[in-house]
């Protein structure tokens, strides 16, 4: 395991060499092809004394203690605080990134914090958060260092959450999310179009990806949309996704449907109507779907979860902040004794909507 340095480099598996001497990157369906010197469009995964290394190890643009609702997870320890961290770059190449600043970064300087994995589990630990997340940009372009720290987090019942476009190939998908504990996929639109103009990426390998996690894991897996309007918007579209996912990934998968902003590529493009996103909430559940929500915008009967059976409050939400409990101690309904899929504890956390940014010493 390297050091903490100024710019950790190591090795990686998942390449080949080609007949014309350049290496392909085997991670994602990207499959880059690199010469000497050459960063995959990731940008942290380099050809260098010819093989495909990570240059980003033990390297992030920051650390932070969020609400679990903000990743966003409702099923998985309601109220807890998670350890957030990034690195810098992508594997795709979303034009409404709404983390543009670190996903898109070509600067090193942006990773201005280092941790080892056993630091970042510790820190966890003694700052009382329930699980470490890796977002802001996705954990699949830096694979080894993820995987790394979800090992030194199960050695101190810390759980790991991936926050994760899910564009990776097949190999490295069984590694990657065998190590997770709990994944939220952006599922970003369900046509192959969308996912060519505006992400320059194919649908095809992130529902390969959906389905792997949902019946080859055990991670816990949530889903969101961010509907924008006149691109992924339609009630044909988001019937179509809903009765996909209902289908293909069962109908307690939980699906989050939340709003646009004018953002790095696409400022020219209106914020979502709350509107469409309870429009998409009530074609969900209409497909069968038990709990779907609305998200980026300030709407706590979409926000909050019922029970499928008998219709009673069980986790009120305002924003980040949990209200009314309605769950007994086994994550049941009070009501009726449904099971609630998902996990929770005897009684809800009380992080509330936080944000607390930390610095981890070396």
């Amino acid at each position: 395991m390297p050091s903490n340095s100024a710019q950790s480099i190591v090795k990686t598996r998942y390449w080949h060499r080609l007949d014309d001497g350049r290496l392909q990157c085997d991670l994602c369906p990207r499959h880059c092809h690199l010469r000497e010197g050459q960063r995959g469009l990731c940008y942290v995964r380099q050809r260098l004394d010819d093989e495909i290394k990570l240059v980003t190890y033990g390297r992030s643009s920051g650390f932070c203690i969020d609400p679990i609702e903000k990743k966003p997870l409702n099923h998985y320890f309601p109220g807890s605080a998670v350890l957030s961290f990034g690195t810098a770059g992508c594997n795709l190449a979303c034009k409404f990134c709404q983390n543009w600043d670190m996903s898109k970064s070509r600067e090193m300087d942006t990773l201005a914090d280092a941790a080892s994995p056993q630091q970042l589990a510790h820190t966890a630990r003694a700052e009382s958060c329930r699980s470490v997340a890796f977002t802001y940009n996705d954990p699949i372009i830096f694979h080894e260092y993820a995987i790394d720290v979800a090992a030194a987090c199960r050695e101190l019942d810390v759980k790991t959450v991936a926050v994760t476009a899910g564009y990776i190939d097949p190999e490295p998908r069984v590694e990657f999310f065998g190590a997770m504990d709990a994944c939220n996929v952006d599922l970003k639109a369900f046509s192959e179009r969308f996912y060519r103009k505006i992400c320059g990426a194919q649908l095809a390998p992130i529902l390969e990806t959906l389905e792997y996690i949902r019946h080859e894991t055990d991670s816990w897996l949530e889903l969101t949309t961010l509907l924008i309007p006149d691109e992924n918007d339609s009630d044909r579209e988001i019937e179509a996704m809903t009765a996909w996912v209902a289908e293909k990934l069962g109908v307690d998968v939980p699906m989050h449907f939340t709003a646009f902003h004018p953002d790095w590529k696409m400022r020219d493009i209106a914020a979502t109507p709350r509107e469409t996103l309870t429009r998409a909430r009530a074609i969900a559940l209409a497909n069968g779907l038990r709990y779907a929500y609305t998200g980026n915008v300030h709407d706590s009967g979409g926000s909050s979860t019922y029970c499928h059976n008998c219709g009673e409050l069980l986790i009120e939400r305002d924003w980040y902040v949990l209200g009314h409990w309605g769950l007994d101690a086994s994550g049941c309904c009070g009501n009726c004794g449904t099971v609630l899929a998902g996990y929770f504890e005897a009684q809800p956390g009380r992080f509330g909507a936080r944000r607390i940014p930390i610095s981890i010493n070396r």
